[in-house]
């Protein structure tokens, strides 16, 4: 994990980006008021196989070939299955550990940026992993860490798997709350996935970029990182 501090950060389209039917507008202003710790990698297999150890995580038996292996990301995983998985690590290290909400993620893959990525506005060559990145890895996921960080040392934030967040889908930021909260409902059948991944086009490789996921779905592709809430002494 890392630690990310409190700030204010532009949450939406940045100008000149492409905006899916307008779902990443209206860009707003977000303050996260506390810092909290993030996975600096996914969750990999090896982390998820020790939950299956214990009986407390869905095992599946074989995933694409070379696609599995304790250093890669774990995918297949419906945010069920995450919460599940959060809630075993939780109880295993007394801590909080949950999903990150869109705003928390979107601020920690930022890192202080505002360009369409942290490395900048362009895709460029070996940044990620994806459609487009150059990076040789195809349609594959690449090993956790295969990459550049961002400036607060995260890995992965964009390209290589799709990550589960904690909000419910909503069609835009109508209304969307400002403080860094998940913006939830009850019974809530959808929830947003960020990020982009391997095989898909670069234009989902950005820091603004969201997809609508039904909370059922698992394929090749989904993946998930975590956080918790920090006490920090003033």
């Amino acid at each position: 994990m890392v630690l990310i501090p409190a700030g204010s950060f532009q949450m939406g389209k940045v100008p000149g980006g492409v905006s899916l039917k307008g779902n990443a507008e209206p860009s707003h202003p977000v303050t996260i008021k506390k810092p909290f710790a993030i996975g600096i990698y996914t969750v990999t297999w090896k982390e998820w196989d020790a939950c299956v150890a214990t009986g407390r995580c869905r095992h599946y038996p074989n995933p694409i070939g070379q696609w599995r292996g304790d250093n890669k990301p774990v995918t297949f995983v419906s945010w069920g299955d995450v919460q599940r998985y959060a809630k075993w690590l939780s109880e295993k290290t007394g801590k909080n550990y949950r999903l990150p909400s869109e705003a928390e993620w979107e601020y920690a893959t930022r890192a202080g940026t505002v360009t369409a990525r942290y490395w900048g506005d362009d895709i460029g060559v070996n940044n990620a992993n994806c459609d487009g990145c150059n990076s040789g890895w195809d349609d594959e996921p690449a090993p956790v860490g295969s990459f550049k960080p961002n400036s607060w040392g995260l890995y992965d934030t964009l390209g290589n798997v799709h990550q589960w967040t904690a909000d419910c889908w909503h069609p835009d930021y109508k209304g969307a709350p400002g403080d860094g909260s998940a913006w939830d409902e009850p019974d809530c059948l959808e929830r947003v996935i960020r990020g982009g991944s391997a095989g898909t086009d670069s234009r989902a490789s950005r820091a603004d970029y969201r997809v609508r996921m039904s909370i059922g779905a698992n394929f090749s592709k989904l993946g998930f990182r975590l956080v918790f809430n920090c006490n920090i002494p003033r």
